[in-house]
């Protein structure tokens, strides 16, 4: 819990044990809004329920929109009509985010207490697939006309600005409602109060469109730099705005899926420590299973070097080295390349390009490591650990074994994610512990087969 909640938690549940509920007002109304809900979701739920029938309407719906979903089902069964009065006042957004999570039953009923007007907009909202930009826009927002004067500009978002989601951005519209271009409010402020809107404008916006995947919208935000994007409809339509509160959520459910998919876990849809055992065993259980198969390839390889291993033991003791320089290699690449897909710094057809720069980067790697593994055996052998006539060949078989799978190893994680993302797959599918996996058995059949090359007629 926030260092703040934390403290003021027993100072509020005693004043709600003991209803000295003037100084219960008092001290809600000193928190922070974002702190305000983690205090209140970690109260009891009959607490937490008397404490916020002393915030008021827009308070106590800021407050809940920050809550996890299981806290807000558990409040609105205990604040009853209350909750209906923070539904209505809900940014359209929120609402339906809620709605989402809420069994049918409880989301029909908050839908049916809403005035006709925000039932409107936030059914305009939930009519966009689940994890489109539509989903996530709020119609909250300030639109000007080019004929328009300054001084009328300023005149109407005094009186609709009150009411949107943001006003650093305003959003120029034609008559049938297409927009034409969006200005920064520090244009308005400055301009001449008998000088149009239009020459304000310099016809360069960029917008999301609302059944866009969401992801695009934090792409669209992050490369301009923006704190807000109008959102159009297929036919250039103003339909709303994405601000960037909620592309910063986004944008951290995006990141936490893909880490978690390198991982090789399913994505969990709630955090980790609300995540029942039963759910987490199913996001990871099967990834697990298929590498535990995969693995037993790597026993395959072994038996079929099973005579040279018995000819020159000393092989063997080098076969965790070996296999885990393999697989730390491609997990960096695959690692790499899953992220610079994601931000969209390179496509599919880059192949040639990465293949190309991953190769003299594996190289590099390779001659390091090589060296690494080359000195290591000539120190080993120097301290009395290794016992062996022809140390120089191993040494130098460990060496170029290394080289050879670290070349190997970048190949695989770096050309994986780019063929999963040509077939159209989630490039973070080529998780981390799969590359390892890959490398563990291929890593074992490079290293044998180059110490058949270079130790024949001596140790084999």
């Amino acid at each position: 819990m926030n260092p703040t909640a934390q403290l003021l938690q027993p100072e509020i549940q005693e004043l709600i044990s003991e209803r000295r509920y003037a100084e219960l007002r008092q001290a809600l109304h000193s928190v922070p809004l974002v702190d305000l809900a983690e205090l209140l979701g970690a109260l009891e739920p009959g607490d937490a329920a008397v404490a916020f029938r002393f915030l008021s309407r827009d308070e106590a719906a800021d407050v809940f929109s920050f809550l996890d979903p299981e806290k807000q089902e558990t409040l609105i069964e205990q604040l009853g009509a209350q909750a209906e009065r923070i539904f209505e006042a809900m940014d359209p957004d929120d609402r339906v985010a809620l709605i989402d999570e809420l069994p049918a039953q409880v989301a029909r009923r908050l839908l049916n207490a809403l005035s006709p007007e925000n039932r409107r907009r936030t059914q305009l909202v939930l009519g966009y697939p689940a994890e489109s930009v539509g989903r996530l826009m709020t119609p909250d927002y300030v639109s000007l006309r080019p004929e328009q004067s300054v001084a009328q500009a300023l005149e109407h978002i005094r009186r609709y600005g009150r009411d949107a989601e943001t006003v650093h951005w305003l959003y120029v519209v034609d008559d049938d409602g297409h927009l034409v271009d969006d200005i920064h409010i520090r244009k308005v402020l400055l301009a001449h109060p008998d000088a149009d809107v239009r020459s304000l404008m310099d016809d360069r916006f960029i917008a999301a469109v609302a059944t866009e995947d969401q992801e695009e919208a934090v792409l669209l935000m992050a490369r301009y730099d923006r704190t807000a994007l109008p959102v159009v409809d297929s036919r250039g339509m103003l339909v709303g705005i994405v601000t960037a509160d909620d592309i910063a959520d986004v944008a951290e459910e995006e990141a936490t899926e893909d880490i978690q998919k390198l991982a090789g876990v399913d994505a969990l849809e709630r955090p980790y420590m609300q995540t029942g055992y039963l759910d987490m065993l199913k996001s990871r259980i099967p990834t697990l299973c298929v590498l535990f198969v995969l693995e037993l390839a790597t026993i395959g390889v072994m038996r079929f070097f099973d005579a040279q291993i018995d000819k020159a033991l000393i092989l063997a003791l080098f076969v965790p080295m070996i296999i885990s320089a393999g697989g730390n290699t491609g997990t960096q690449a695959a690692t790499l390349l899953v992220r610079t897909l994601a931000l969209r710094e390179l496509e599919p057809r880059d192949w040639r390009r990465v293949l190309g720069r991953e190769l003299l980067t594996g190289l590099l790697l390779g001659a390091v490591l090589g060296a690494m593994g080359l000195i290591t055996v000539l120190t080993l052998n120097g301290a009395g650990v290794l016992h062996t006539d022809h140390v120089s060949r191993v040494a130098i078989t460990i060496g170029t074994a290394l080289v050879a799978i670290v070349l190997w190893a970048v190949v695989i994680g770096s050309m994986f994610p780019l063929l999963l993302s040509r077939a159209g797959l989630d490039p973070a599918a080529i998780s981390s512990p799969l590359v390892a996996t890959l490398m563990d058995v291929s890593g074992v059949l490079i290293y044998f087969t180059v110490a058949m090359l270079l130790l024949r007629g001596t140790l084999l």
